[in-house]
């Protein structure tokens, strides 16, 4: 099975080393200017429920949305409140015991954000069906919900929750860079696709093989529309459940696949549990699979192990770019 060839670390190590060379070569530059304080009484937003005003500065903030805690990490905004429990591992905030964890979305304490009193609320994905409590207990903090809304294209809605995001705490030019990488990512999978090309998304879950659809299927689904990928298979009814639909490995095979995308989520929820198969072994030693061009070709791409927890921009910009690597590599 062909690695990923490269992480999101990796890259920020390049990047951190190319920076690096630069700094050196231009030592005899002045130093940057420190980026100025801000100064705003307010900022004026608009969500996915209207306009909202946010009083500056934003003393306490709670985090909920799950795509968005890799950018906050990464802006080194620290929330008060969050669901801890839900941050992947590779998030430093995910172990940090002096943010209150309300857990996850099964059975949140929701009566800690009462107590750590936020000023501004990000919620959404998994902790949306929790709006209307939070707003009983935290009447006077501002509410943003910024989930990807229906019938609006995924890859700009992601973009726009950077977007805004950048602009409510002053980090515009950083929000700009994070959708500049993600436009392209989605440019370089563009280029090197060929529409002869029969695609097949799939997640694994539980030592279980299950199609994720065009358009609706759970994380993968929206790639289909971005790139205009051709489907291996199709089925009537098909669903956006977070396991992948329930249809036989054999159908898969059957659908004769040249690019198989993945999404293990076991990778994000289960990896540390006996008897969790990553989805590469899964794939490669499925005999039913065994003659599919995608499994022959090495032609399995499989997103980065904390997606089903994460699902950010970052996310899709570094899976992104290892499809781009494999669709590149064998034009």
């Amino acid at each position: 099975m062909r690695p990923a060839s490269f992480t999101r670390r990796a890259r920020a190590a390049a990047v951190a080393l190319a920076s690096a060379a630069l700094l050196l070569a231009g030592c005899s530059t002045p130093a940057e200017e420190p980026a100025a304080p801000d100064d705003r009484e307010s900022v004026t937003i608009t969500d996915n429920t209207g306009e909202k005003t946010i009083p500056l500065p934003i003393g306490s903030v709670g985090i909920f949305d799950n795509r968005t805690f890799e950018l906050f990490a990464e802006w080194d905004i620290k929330p008060t409140v969050a669901a801890r429990s839900l941050m992947p591992s590779t998030n430093k905030f995910a172990e940090d015991e002096s943010i209150l964890d309300v857990g996850s979305h099964r059975e949140p304490n929701l009566d800690l954000i009462a107590g750590a009193a936020p000023d501004v609320i990000i919620t959404g994905q998994r902790f949306a069906q929790y709006t209307d409590e939070i707003k009983e207990l935290v009447p006077d903090a501002v509410i943003i919900e910024l989930d990807p809304r229906e019938g609006e294209p995924f890859d700009q809605e992601l973009k726009r929750q950077v977007e805004v995001l950048g602009e409510i705490f002053d980090k515009k030019d950083e929000a700009a860079a994070v959708n500049a990488a993600f436009d392209e990512s989605i440019e370089r999978v563009k280029a090197a696709y060929d529409p002869a090309t029969k695609v097949m998304a799939v997640n694994t879950s539980g030592g279980n093989i299950g199609y994720l659809a065009p358009t609706v299927g759970r994380t993968l689904g929206p790639a289909f529309d971005i790139f205009g990928f051709t489907p291996a298979l199709e089925v009537e009814g098909a669903s956006d459940d977070h396991q992948g639909d329930d249809i036989s490995v054999e159908a898969i095979a059957q659908s004769n696949p040249d690019l198989i995308l993945v999404m293990d989520r076991d990778a994000a929820v289960g990896a540390d549990e006996e008897g969790y198969t990553p989805a590469a072994d899964l794939l490669a030693n499925n005999a039913a699979l065994a003659n599919v061009p995608a499994v022959q070709n090495d032609a399995i791409v499989i997103m980065p192990p904390d997606t089903y927890t994460n699902e950010g921009v970052q996310t899709y910009t570094e899976f992104f770019n290892d499809l781009a690597d494999q669709l590149e590599s064998a034009s």
